[in-house]
């Protein structure tokens, strides 16, 4: 490994390791920005779903651990990586991310001074990272019974919200685009609670419920259980993979309204949802 590298790693653990000290859960992260550590059931596809029970590393956010012996038995497994990532929703903060990103034409800053004129609420002073692209974080603290989830674009064009089952760039993470830095004057701070106008608007709607029908059994609630457990990076492969093996298992069409509710949950939209159970059913030889 080159030297650069070796210092960028032994850095980001110096700022993982801070922040576990604040009380936030971290994972190490790849220049890509994605976990380090990949999955250990990767090449079993028939493997249920495993939130770290297995005992190995690989698990994503459920890896996350403020334990600096665990940070470092991490970060000793993926000595590649550069970064590192803070799991969103988890106590003390149960932190809630405010993505403003720079990569749609909308100018997601004003999008979100609008929402808080519109519905009366204010950002107070909290932490602020600055990404390489120019766009900013905003750290929030939301309330212990309230899961927030994420979503891409649903608050508004530009605006993405990191919540249970996310996580964040840590400040001083080294990514392919360069470095994640606090905000000058927000590093000392703690993340602020949530406006509770700002939190409404963060939880989804309430829809209508589709139980798993019972022609579909155990077999298919599991197959819906497998959806919601998918973090970001994996949401369409799971959903995929789920409706694929329920067609190919006769239950497919009963089965497409709660996988369509799991995949909102996790932060698909309902188009993109029913597009990819809509090519599962074509690839099993089934009509969508």
């Amino acid at each position: 490994m080159a030297t650069t590298d070796r210092q960028a790693t032994t850095l980001a653990l110096a700022h993982a390791l801070s922040a576990a000290e604040r009380g936030l859960a971290v994972i190490p992260l790849s220049r890509s920005k994605l976990p380090a550590l990949r999955s250990p059931h990767r090449d079993d596809p028939e493997a249920p779903p495993c939130h770290g029970e297995c005992g190995r590393f690989g698990h994503g956010v459920y890896d996350a651990a403020t334990d600096p012996n665990r940070i470092r038995e991490l970060f000793a497994a993926a000595p590649w990586a550069t970064g590192y990532g803070i799991a969103c929703g988890l106590p003390p903060h149960h932190l809630i991310g405010i993505d403003l990103d720079t990569k749609s034409d909308t100018d997601s800053s004003a999008a979100l001074r609008e929402l808080a004129l519109r519905h009366l609420f204010t950002i107070p002073a909290t932490v602020v990272v600055l990404t390489p692209s120019g766009g900013r974080h905003l750290w929030l603290s939301g309330p212990p019974d309230v899961v927030v989830p994420n979503s891409a674009g649903r608050l508004a064009p530009g605006i993405d919200i990191r919540g249970a089952g996310g996580y964040l760039v840590g400040p001083g993470s080294r990514t392919d685009h360069g470095v994640y830095a606090t905000a000058p004057g927000t590093a000392h701070l703690a993340p602020a609670a949530c406006p509770p106008a700002l939190l409404r608007l963060l939880l989804p709607p309430p829809r209508t419920h589709h139980p798993t029908p019972p022609s579909a059994g155990d077999h298919g609630q599991g197959l819906v259980q497998f959806v919601l457990a998918a973090h970001e990076g994996q949401r369409n492969t799971r959903l995929f993979w789920a409706a694929c093996r329920a067609y190919e298992d006769g239950i497919g069409p009963a089965l497409v309204d709660p996988l369509v509710d799991a995949a909102l949950n996790t932060g698909l939209t309902e188009r993109e949802a029913r597009a990819t159970i809509a090519s599962a059913a074509r690839m099993t030889g089934h009509r969508p």
